[in-house]
């Protein structure tokens, strides 16, 4: 059905991306969850609902498809599943999926507001501001709440001709934020740590100066390519340790 050791795997890489979000105080209690999938983008594996991450165990992880059955566990899994399986069906990019209740982030999303780029430290990691989709209507929070929680988001992308690789997470208004990476499950948490602290930054920024505006399009054009972009110089090269050796060698 499945290949055990990757599924073994990648359940002890979610496992240690959620105790990570834990330890990052983004999800206090049982709030919050991490999810990756498999290589071949059949399988999703999430937290447990409901199980907190003082008594979490790597084997508790959930293993499901992208139609939200699950194919390997006795515990139920998140309850946000069917955001995650959506968003991994939408694009194929993401590797791993976070959703926290952290304190700045939801409070940008119970606003209604997208957060602003107000400086570099938002563009070295997100292209732009960090949209905030819409509330859910009557019939959608009744009917299949978590897809159409996952349905707000695309529809959010959709509009505004957002692209999932440079604009990592979302807002749910009333909600909370939702990361995402291309990299990893723990990538997505440093990426939500991330949200939190650029949504943190946002409100003290206009809490001190309510008419701050968004920097410049160059000067978001710069911070962000020079981190992601084609010629991007940011950090280290990957084999510079392996250049050096050799060039020692000479």
């Amino acid at each position: 059905m499945f290949n055990e050791i990757e599924i073994d795997v990648l359940k002890k890489r979610v496992y240690a991306a959620n105790i990570k979000l834990y330890k990052y105080k983004l999800a206090i209690h049982t709030w919050g969850n991490v999810s990756g999938i498999t290589k071949d983008r059949k399988y999703v594996i999430i937290k447990p609902s409901g199980v907190s991450y003082e008594e979490m165990k790597y084997s508790d992880m959930v293993v499901a498809d992208l139609d939200n059955n699950v194919v390997d566990s006795k515990l139920k899994p998140s309850s946000d599943l069917p955001t995650h399986t959506l968003l991994y069906k939408t694009s194929d990019t993401i590797q791993g999926i976070v959703h926290t209740h952290s304190p700045y982030g939801v409070a940008w999303a119970q606003s209604g507001k997208n957060i602003p780029c107000l400086g570099t430290t938002h563009a070295d990691n997100f292209y732009g501001s960090i949209p905030c989709a819409r509330e859910l209507n009557d019939q959608e929070i009744n009917n299949n709440y978590e897809h159409n929680t996952g349905l707000v988001i695309i529809e959010k992308f959709k509009k505004e001709n957002l692209k999932y690789t440079s604009t990592p997470g979302c807002l749910v208004k009333n909600h909370g934020p939702f990361t995402w990476s291309s990299k990893s499950p723990e990538d997505a948490v440093d990426i939500a740590l991330t949200l939190e602290e650029i949504a943190k930054m946002a409100a003290y920024t206009l809490s001190i100066n309510q008419n701050t505006k968004e920097i410049s399009q160059s000067l978001k054009d710069c911070h962000y390519n020079r981190k992601h972009g084609k010629n991007s110089y940011y950090g280290q090269e990957k084999n510079a340790d392996k250049n050096s050796e050799q060039k020692n060698k000479d």
